[in-house]
């Protein structure tokens, strides 16, 4: 799992974390399986979790990128690749507070009335933040978005509705994009921060996801939210979202490596278990291509996304090997996990084994955060650009 680019100081946090992963994460995984194959919720209770939180914090894994100066490690986009890597090795669903992405955003806009209120408790891992950017009819196209704000006095009124929201329940506070202005894409784009039961935001319906998850649909009636409560510019949101798109996009494909990784390493101590017809399955000519192939794409992948953490340390423009990583990595993950289940054979198909709630996960990853097909029209259009 150790990577050419990164130093031996971030090799190191990644085998205490891969150690992590394997010692307290992975004996979960039987409890976890049964719990969402009887239908019960996809989650940790709050008894499984707190230890685990716990040994977090005994170990310095907690906080990582946060600023030395609220307490956390502060470590570079390409250390916390290497992490998420790690830890998308196993189904049990755990993060190491807080979660990244919001916390790049609110970093980049928040204020210092803000920076106390929200993002210090944030970062201590005290509160819990999602973003609603998605609405009914518009998908993954901010041109469609038609939640507005509009000005009464000193404060801000918003209407609207916001789709494919996930973890709101257990939520202190959600950043929320609305239209202040008019204009397309990023034209008039304002983030607000709005608190847990603020009068006016309502919880509308859960709605059941493949892979165990669960989205929430919101509805903004009339909700009223001081000037203190937008994040960053009036009218300039879309700079810092897609701040935060970029990076949680990085983080997609670092989970996907640690996916795949996953799934090459049970298809191959399987290929080698497994007898057919007096042969066993490693010496097929097709199990050897699917776990080479894997092998390859995994490598890439890894590269991909390791460059891209690089250049995003060095404060460059990350938009399009973002996009090119979500494209990549996300069709790259359901080939090797589809054919670690098909080496399986009926085993494969049982919930009894993490493979089947990866497959139904790693479709999910091809539309949140940018459907592919946006993302290719994205890439095509600036390769042409570049064409005189």
């Amino acid at each position: 799992m150790t990577n050419a680019t990164a130093s031996e100081e971030h090799r190191m946090l990644q085998e205490l974390v891969a150690k992590f992963v394997e010692r307290d994460l992975m004996p979960l995984e039987p409890v976890i399986l049964a719990r969402e194959a009887s239908g019960g919720k996809y989650a940790l209770t709050e008894e499984e979790e707190a230890p685990l939180l716990a040994t977090c914090r005994e170990l310095g894994l907690w906080g990582l990128d946060v600023p030395e100066e609220m307490g956390g490690a502060n470590l570079p986009a390409v250390a916390r690749m290497l992490v998420e890597e790690e830890v998308s090795r196993t189904i049990v669903p755990f993060e190491f507070p807080p979660d990244s992405p919001n916390l790049h955003m609110l970093m980049a806009a928040a204020n210092a009335d803000q920076r106390e209120r929200y993002l210090k408790p944030y970062a201590e891992g005290r509160a819990k933040s999602a973003i609603a950017i998605s609405e009914p009819g518009a998908g993954g196209d901010p041109a469609g978005m038609i939640t507005r704000a509009r000005k009464e006095g000193s404060d801000w009124v918003i209407n609207g509705r916001k789709i494919w929201v996930s973890r709101v329940p257990y939520c202190d506070f959600i950043i929320l994009m609305a239209r202040t202005g008019e204009g397309k894409r990023e034209e008039g784009m304002t983030a607000f921060l709005v608190d847990r039961g603020t009068p006016g935001f309502i919880i509308e319906r859960e709605i059941a996801m493949i892979g165990g998850r669960q989205t929430y649909e919101l509805v903004f009636d009339e909700c009223r939210l001081p000037e203190s409560q937008i994040l960053g510019e009036l009218g300039r949101g879309y700079v810092p979202m897609q701040l935060r798109l970029n990076v949680r996009r990085l983080q997609l494909g670092a989970r996907c490596v640690g996916i795949s990784s996953r799934a090459l390493q049970m298809m191959s101590v399987h290929a080698k278990q497994r007898v057919t017809f007096g042969v066993p399955l490693a010496d097929r000519q097709a199990i050897q291509w699917w776990i080479a192939d894997a092998a390859i794409r995994i490598h890439a992948c890894r590269l991909m996304v390791m460059s891209a953490a690089a250049k995003l340390d060095a404060g460059g423009d990350v938009r399009n090997e973002a996009s090119m990583i979500k494209v990549f990595a996300t069709e790259m993950v359901q080939e090797v996990v589809d054919h670690a289940m098909q080496a399986f054979g009926a085993m494969g198909m049982t919930k009894e084994l993490p493979l089947q709630l990866f497959a139904q996960q790693v479709r999910l990853m091809r539309i949140y955060e940018g459907p592919t097909e946006v993302h290719r029209m994205a890439i095509a259009r600036r390769a042409l650009r570049e064409v005189k």
